[in-house]
């Protein structure tokens, strides 16, 4: 019987540090009270004017970017889980909510294990 309980015991354990790890990026990121409807889309923003690709933003600004980029779709958490990623490594969310990924380099070049796109 405890052997049983082990594999159950290890997946529910290996759940919760997933749950912790993606809610420390998403929280670390996150910034209170601001409103997803604002213009605050300033274009400097999401250009990779640095050499090394990355955009201008604050990790701060993560959280709000990250909120309007995903503010459309349908799978919310996982673009908020991916976006932020993304945001935390590039400091850069591309424009308008669909698309644009050609604004923030780092952004648009970061891809999967399988060579698919990795944000949002």
């Amino acid at each position: 019987m405890a052997k049983a309980k082990a594999p159950a015991l290890l997946i529910c354990f290996l759940f919760l540090i997933a749950l912790a790890s993606a809610a420390e990026i998403i929280g670390s990121n996150g910034v209170a009270g601001e409103d997803l409807n604002s213009k605050g889309d300033d274009v400097d923003n999401h250009k990779g004017n640095n050499k090394d690709g990355k955009g201008n933003l604050k990790p701060s600004q993560c959280g709000g970017e990250c909120r309007r980029r995903c503010s459309k779709t349908h799978h919310k958490k996982p673009c908020l889980f991916f976006c932020n990623k993304c945001c935390a490594k590039c400091l850069c969310v591309p424009p308008g909510t669909y698309g644009n990924k050609d604004t923030c380099p780092c952004y648009n070049n970061w891809k999967t294990k399988r060579g698919g796109t990795k944000c949002p």
